[in-house]
């Protein structure tokens, strides 16, 4: 039998006419691609962006953002490690997904990837980064103190981050990049408010009590400066004034007396061991 080849030709162009007018077509931007299953098989390699084919029924992609992405963990109520919860604790943690690994991820984790609001792309894994970096958060609240923990935030934002790309690398080393993560509100139950307040209202006030105390202290080191001047200054004075000394004084001040004449006055010093001789003048 015969079978035209002009009739074959013209029908594989039909075919593919009818193929191509019911194919899904796109275009992937860069930082995305594409994850195509043909058959329900996936395929291991990645489409990269550009222009792409898809037949529905057969050949399809799914197109995944290997740009990074922010997962926004909200009204979060940890315990800290004395035993009290915060009221509301908000973060961001974001990361990023190896290109190259996203078409075994696809697979990996199937049901644990999320839409993008308002966009056709998918985040790799997003429920599965969720749920690990809710369980770091908590762990890393409990081990700090509710009253220090608002002054802690960029201490607690590094320490989860790290946990976080820890517990990712356990299963797909070299896959996840936790790039930043953003303490965006933390605020702690009023009663702990209070106990901030007052814990600030005493240092405070501490603090002024020690400079009060620091003040008194040099003010009086002034004055047992003062005291210890002038006790060496007396004790100078009370070294200097011998015996030999004081005598002399008491020999020039007689004589300054005595020069001035003219006087019935008599000064008979207290230590003088000899009578004293008096002249009285034989008209007297």
């Amino acid at each position: 039998m015969n079978v035209p080849w002009g009739r074959i030709t013209g029908a594989v162009v039909v075919l593919l006419v009818l193929l191509l007018g019911f194919a899904a077509c796109g275009t992937l931007e860069t930082g995305n691609v594409g994850v195509r299953t043909t058959l329900g098989k996936v395929n291991p390699e990645e489409v990269e962006p550009g222009v792409y084919i898809g037949v529905p029924g057969i050949s399809t992609v799914q197109v995944f953002s290997g740009k990074e992405i922010a997962v926004d963990l909200n009204d979060l109520t940890p315990k800290a490690r004395d035993n009290l919860s915060l009221r509301d604790l908000d973060l961001t943690v974001y990361y990023k997904v190896a290109t190259g690994s996203i078409a075994e991820l696809y697979v990996k984790y199937a049901a644990r990837h999320a839409r993008a609001e308002g966009a056709r792309e998918f985040w790799p894994a997003y429920q599965l980064v969720q749920g690990i970096s809710r369980n770091v958060i908590y762990e890393e609240a409990a081990k700090v103190d509710s009253l220090v923990m608002h002054t802690k935030r960029d201490d607690m934002a590094a320490a989860v981050r790290r946990g976080i790309q820890t517990e990712l690398d356990a299963n797909d080393k070299g896959v996840f990049t936790i790039t930043r993560v953003v303490v965006r509100a933390l605020t702690t139950d009023p009663a702990i408010e209070k106990a901030i307040q007052d814990s600030v209202a005493a240092q405070k006030q501490l603090e002024t009590t020690r400079q009060r105390i620091q003040i008194a202290e040099a003010e009086a080191l002034v004055e047992i400066k003062k005291a210890e001047g002038i006790a060496k200054a007396n004790q100078i004075i009370n070294q200097s004034l011998t015996r030999e000394y004081l005598q002399h004084e008491a020999n020039l001040a007689l004589m300054k007396f005595a020069e001035k004449g003219g006087t019935s006055t008599v000064v008979i010093p207290a230590n003088m061991q000899t009578a004293p001789l008096i002249n009285i003048g034989a008209g007297r």
